[in-house]
């Protein structure tokens, strides 16, 4: 265990839409430490949301990182030489992480020509609430509420 714990970096808002929180989402996409092509994948996918939806690509993606967001999580803890699986609350930071990470691995493994266009599928699909990453976080509650006996484990 650390003495000290970690300093928060600072992230600077991206330069299109001033976010911080499309500069977060644009760093775990990366590969490599290629940022422009990241931030150029990010705005195509927006422009090939906006088109599809009609309605702003910003407004559209926010509103599908919220529904692909969890609320709870399973941790596994040993009791008496049983592993039992024990719904807890997740802070919030990690929250925001999680439904990133899960929309970038599921949309990677989409069936469509370029980067943007798997990006675009799978924020219009979660933005529906359907796709991968939605239905990751349905199971992952799901999960948590079929262990809800095992709660007054929670350490």
């Amino acid at each position: 265990m650390r003495k000290t714990k970690a300093k928060k970096r600072i992230l600077l808002p991206d330069p299109k839409f001033n976010d911080v929180l499309v500069t977060r989402f644009v760093n775990n996409l990366m590969y490599d430490g290629k940022k422009s092509i990241s931030y150029d994948v990010f705005y195509d996918a927006m422009e090939i949301v906006h088109k599809r939806t009609e309605s702003e690509g910003l407004d559209v993606w926010k509103k599908a990182l919220a529904n692909v967001t969890p609320a709870v999580e399973v941790r596994s803890r040993r009791v008496g030489g049983a592993t039992f699986q024990i719904p807890s609350e997740i802070r919030p930071e990690r929250k925001v992480s999680m439904g990133i990470k899960w929309m970038i691995l599921y949309a990677r493994k989409r069936n469509e020509k370029s980067m943007a266009q798997k990006l675009a599928g799978e924020i219009v699909a979660a933005s529906k609430e359907e796709g991968a990453a939605f239905k990751k976080k349905e199971d992952v509650h799901k999960m948590a509420e079929a262990n809800k006996a095992f709660s007054h484990f929670r350490f």
